[in-house]
């Protein structure tokens, strides 16, 4: 008789039953998306890394902005709140405080004067009265009589077109009245005559437009030599002051200043207040 065999496939025997297979597979598959989702994540934080890097790297290159210009650029930035809404407290831009510069030492200060030529011949006249005390009946409106007649001496005579009664040409005459008279040695009118016309010849000859001038309306005494005497002696005691005097203006206004306060000291107010007022104006 025949035997009859019945063998069954090596895999058959090993197969599972088919609700276990499918119980496995999503397992299979969500495994797989996890890994993908971490290679993801780790790629993106290198990127980062990478971009937070080369930011930095810029921000070093970069130069510092002052703190002044960034504060004014983030509020120039920054528009204008919407209406109906809250206003936002921002930072406000302070101004910087501008101290100006402190003047220099030594800074000139301006000086005016102003005076008349009439006050300035008052003020000549009451300075001369009180330096040549011993003539007692002497008075200003006497001293100003002598510089006009030999004023208008000259003018009628041809030697100048203008009269030279300014109050510049006045401010020269007082410092050479100022040196040359002395109360101690005048004590009478003529020598004070005499002396005061030997300052007005120096003036004219230094200031006035011509190059001589006659000697006869300064001369009151016959002895010619004790005028050219004391010509000579003012020029040796003043020359350097009437240079002075001539190119220095603060110096001139010094002078100017003494002169008008000769009239003030004396307590008497100018009589001539029609006459046209003469100002300097100097940076001293």
């Amino acid at each position: 008789m025949g035997t009859v065999l019945s063998l069954s496939p090596k895999g058959s025997s090993r197969a599972r039953p088919g609700g276990e297979s499918r119980l496995k597979r999503p397992g299979a598959l969500i495994s797989a998306l996890t890994w993908k989702r971490l290679v993801a994540a780790s790629t993106k934080k290198k990127k980062a890394a990478a971009a937070a890097a080369a930011a930095a790297g810029a921000a070093a290159k970069k130069p510092a902005e002052p703190l002044v210009q960034q504060r004014n650029r983030e509020n120039l930035g920054k528009g204008p709140p919407e209406v109906g809404g809250a206003v936002k407290q921002g930072p406000l831009p302070v101004p910087v405080p501008t101290v100006p510069p402190p003047p220099p030492p030594g800074s000139p200060r301006r000086v005016i004067v102003q005076a008349s030529t009439g006050e300035l011949l008052r003020c000549l006249g009451d300075f001369v009265c009180r330096r040549c005390y011993r003539l007692k009946e002497l008075s200003a409106g006497e001293l100003i009589a002598w510089f006009r007649a030999v004023d208008r001496s000259l003018l009628l005579q041809g030697w100048q077109d203008q009269g030279f009664i300014t109050p510049a040409n006045l401010v020269f005459v007082y410092l050479l009245c100022r040196e040359a008279l002395s109360g101690e040695e005048i004590g009478s009118a003529a020598e004070l005559q005499a002396a005061f016309l030997t300052c007005l010849y120096l003036a004219y000859s230094y200031l006035g437009n011509e190059i001589s001038y006659p000697l006869k309306p300064f001369l009151v005494e016959g002895d010619k030599e004790r005028f050219w005497q004391r010509c000579l002696a003012l020029i040796q005691r003043l020359s350097a002051k009437m240079l002075q005097i001539n190119s220095d203006p603060q110096y001139f206004t010094q002078v100017f200043q003494d002169l008008k306060s000769e009239g003030e000291s004396s307590g008497g107010a100018p009589r001539d207040s029609g006459a046209k007022h003469w100002t300097i104006s100097l940076d001293r």
